[in-house]
């Protein structure tokens, strides 16, 4: 949670002089369809106004163990794609971290509704297959918002369709993988509540989930340190002097 609000801190700085499309001169190109971008921006903040935080709200009610199991349940079976993930990185000690909290958590663990891998100190390494497409060079594309399921580059979506296809998620039936998604969704959508007082108070709260987003898709891709930002080329003195 720490690491989500330091993103979001970084990112409410930076949309402080963010643009909006009419700024030609100054547009985004990591985002060439922001026309199209911000009506879908729209139809999910009504959505969401609508059904989503409702239905957040209602779920965050119930009894914390009984959704922490269920969390843990859902992301116990995402363990396999990060073995594979995490082994095509050449991560072997990771991939091997995976491999042994996916088979803690099966057995000792009921399934994965108890986290006893992390309790004995073996945390989590989890890796998806658009990490594996950035680390062999794969660009990101351009930045989409997708309606219902909010802001994304390809490679990042592009992964997570690979991963289905990873045992046991291939074999889940139509309600389950559904309710595998809902779970994570509604768990996602209850730490952002925390979040909401700083987008509201952003100058433009489309700018500062995007910035958001890539922040937390670079700390993704390199493992928690991305490359500093190429330093801004000092102005001349000669510039200041005409003011």
């Amino acid at each position: 949670m720490k690491r989500i609000l330091a993103i979001a801190a970084v990112a409410l700085l930076a949309s402080g002089c963010a643009t909006t499309p009419e700024d030609d001169g100054w547009a985004d190109q990591r985002d060439p369809f922001e026309d199209v971008n911000r009506v879908v921006w729209d139809f999910n903040e009504e959505l969401d106004d609508a059904v989503l935080r409702p239905t957040a709200k209602a779920y965050s009610k119930v009894p914390q163990p009984v959704r922490s199991g269920l969390l843990n349940a859902v992301e116990n079976l995402d363990e396999v794609s990060s073995i594979v993930n995490n082994a095509l990185q050449g991560k072997a000690v990771d991939a091997g971290v995976s491999f042994w909290r996916f088979a803690i958590n099966s057995s000792v663990g009921i399934l994965g509704l108890f986290d006893v891998a992390t309790e004995i100190g073996i945390n989590r390494r989890e890796e998806g297959f658009g990490e594996v497409l950035a680390f062999y060079g794969v660009g990101d594309g351009p930045y989409l918002m997708l309606p219902a399921m909010g802001p994304t580059v390809p490679v990042d979506r592009g992964g997570d369709v690979v991963d289905g296809m990873y045992f046991p998620l291939d074999n889940l039936n139509g309600p389950t993988s559904v309710a595998r998604w809902v779970i994570k969704g509604l768990e996602a959508r209850i730490q952002v509540m925390d979040l909401e007082p700083m987008l509201e108070d952003s100058l433009d709260p489309y700018s500062f989930v995007k910035e958001s987003y890539f922040q937390r898709w670079q700390d993704k891709v390199y493992d928690g340190n991305p490359p500093a930002p190429p330093e801004e080329e000092e102005l001349d003195e000669d510039f200041y002097d005409q003011f």
